[in-house]
């Protein structure tokens, strides 16, 4: 007997009403003897309460909704395409549909900002408005690996009282370091950082912080719903997502477990998926928002992350180090970051430009090396590993900013771009996108307004005055190391951003890789499981999980590029630039 996907109005009724008392007694409730464990495309849960313990862990059978009025044989459910309908439970999957006036794709700072900034409105002006957030991760905060020096700017906007209501924000930031290291030394440059006022916090608990707030506001969070597509109506305006079939096999076939996924519809849609999420990449080219503003394309680099926990003899709360050159060439952008955070954890880091020249080159085991430099590597010996993970950054700044909205809604965070590179922070921007979305959607919805307010208002805001101030830190870095900091000094310490002219970005990430033959391989020493760590073990530590049995998630546009051409020509760079080694 199949499950089905039942609609959740946000509306009051007796069934949604005796779901969310589920929630709130947080039952545990019996699965038939044949029936699975709850998996995201099962019977949909109530919302889930945010803490570890539940992430939506409830098993759930089809007899238990027989047993909750009004669903019986002649239950009203609302169908495809938004029907409502009479049926009975049925061994025919249904793809179901649900409706809400706001759909929030991602559910990190940029989109719990905005969730929060909604329901702040909805409230203020006593008008019932329907949020969903819907979150890829198993729960809220699960993709954020910890570690990162917050600027509460945009914080203290959306909630003032953050500081009386028990933020995980604990550590304000005491010191900056700025280093060059050499293979052996580490020499101390004066700090471009300007941390005084900042803190240093695990994002993942200040997510998680977030959208608590958003649920006590009203907002529906639902963690473990991958969106797979974007909806359009006829006019080709974007009307919602669509979240992954589950039970697929990975030659394409349907196992016993298959369950559709499920049309979750807005009548206006924020993507929050975070840097070149999927829907927004496809919605930006489709609608063609680069070209809207003359956009120059994105640049991408790729972070590397651990977090320790060290002896207390070495830490140093609050204590920011940032440094440039080894292990990475004087050709290749990037330095690295370790910030004392508390309990004795530090979140050490190497951040790698992707339009690096050697095709030799491998980001995760440059940053295996860094450990080793005898600056680092005094801090974490007799320290042990937390975490591993990795992710993408924008780095083209203010010149790749996209026009961020398109018919039906708009893209917010770092999906758009945001991230404020001389600052290495793009948590407080995202935030703050989130926040001014918001609030065009709201007036778009119950003001006569129109999204168009969302760029009008960014463009006023206090992220583009920023953005524009740092839009020529990342290009100047195109001519070399050197080059690059001589020109970023003088713009930042005595022109201070207002240089009348803005720097353009060279080649895309992916045509500045060199030939081969241009290079020698390099060699790079073995693991020793004490500092350094092969690529499994690092990945055990991700907590990373897939079933074997599914469909790939990569699909290659030309399957005979990587052996026409990346092989014979470039020496198969993606077998080594992948942090989870996923290319073979």
């Amino acid at each position: 007997m199949h499950r089905f996907l039942v609609k959740l109005s946000s509306s009051s009724s007796p069934f949604s009403n005796q779901l969310r008392s589920l929630k709130n007694q947080r039952l545990i409730l019996p699965l038939l003897p044949s029936s699975k464990p709850f998996t995201s495309s099962s019977v949909s849960p109530p919302p889930s309460p945010l803490n570890a313990s539940n992430r939506f862990g409830y098993p759930y059978s089809a007899d238990l909704f027989r047993n909750l009025s009004p669903l019986n044989p002649n239950s009203r459910i609302l169908g495809v395409n938004g029907i409502t309908s009479s049926r009975c439970i049925s061994s025919e999957a249904v793809r179901e549909s649900i409706e809400y006036d706001v759909l929030i794709v991602g559910a990190g700072p940029a989109g719990l900002s905005a969730a929060i900034r909604l329901k702040q409105l909805s409230q203020e002006k006593n008008i019932d408005l329907s949020v969903c957030v819907v979150e890829k991760g198993a729960e809220v905060g699960g993709h954020i690996i910890s570690g990162n020096v917050f600027e509460p700017l945009a914080l203290d906007e959306l909630l003032p009282h953050w500081r009386q209501e028990h933020a995980p924000i604990e550590i304000p930031a005491s010191s900056d370091k700025f280093w060059f290291l050499t293979k052996d030394r580490a020499f101390s440059l004066p700090s471009p950082f300007d941390n005084k006022g900042n803190y240093v916090i695990s994002l993942s608990q200040l997510v998680r912080w977030l959208g608590g707030k958003a649920e006590e506001l009203g907002t529906e969070i639902y963690p473990g719903f991958s969106a797979s597509e974007v909806l359009f109506d006829a006019s080709d305006k974007v009307v919602g997502i669509a979240t992954k079939d589950m039970g697929i096999s990975k030659d394409g076939s349907k196992k016993e477990n298959f369950q559709p996924g499920v049309d979750i519809k807005g009548r206006v849609t924020l993507f929050a998926e975070g840097c070149r999420g999927s829907l927004s990449e496809r919605i930006i080219k489709k609608y063609k928002l680069r070209e809207e503003v003359n956009a120059q394309h994105q640049t991408y680099a790729l972070g590397i992350k651990e977090v320790w926990e060290i002896d207390e003899s070495k830490h140093n709360p609050g204590e920011v180090i940032h440094t440039l050159g080894w292990p990475l060439d004087p050709k290749t952008y990037g330095g690295s970051f370790l910030y004392h955070m508390n309990d004795r954890q530090v979140a050490l880091g190497l951040v790698v430009a992707l339009n690096y020249h050697n095709p030799f080159l491998n980001p995760y085991e440059e940053f295996q090396k860094l450990k080793h430099h005898p600056a680092i590597k005094g801090i974490l010996e007799g320290g042990t590993v937390l975490q591993y993970g990795a992710r993408t950054l924008n780095e083209g700044g203010f010149q790749s900013i996209p026009y961020p909205v398109f018919p039906g809604g708009a893209i917010i965070g770092c999906s758009a771009g945001f991230l404020n590179v001389p600052k290495i922070k793009g948590t407080h921007t995202a935030m703050k996108s989130g926040m001014l979305a918001a609030e065009a959607a709201f007036g778009a919805l119950h003001e006569g307004l129109n999204m168009n307010t969302y760029w009008d208002n960014l463009r006023d805001s206090w992220v583009w005055k920023e953005l524009y101030a740092a839009r020529n830190y990342r290009p100047a870095f195109e001519y070399g190391l050197l080059p690059g900091l001589a020109i970023s000094a003088m713009e930042h310490y005595v022109l201070k951003g207002k240089v009348p002219f803005t720097l353009k970005h060279g080649k895309a990430d992916h045509e500045a890789t060199d030939l081969a033959r241009k290079w020698t391989p390099i060699v790079y020493p073995k693991p020793d499981g004490v500092l350094s760590f092969d690529v499994p073990t690092s990945l055990y530590r991700s907590n990373t999980n897939h079933d074997h049995d599914q469909p790939s998630h990569l699909r290659l546009r030309d399957p005979k590029i990587p052996e026409k051409v990346n092989f014979p020509e470039y020496a198969a760079p993606e077998s080594r630039y992948c942090p989870a080694r996923v290319y073979e």
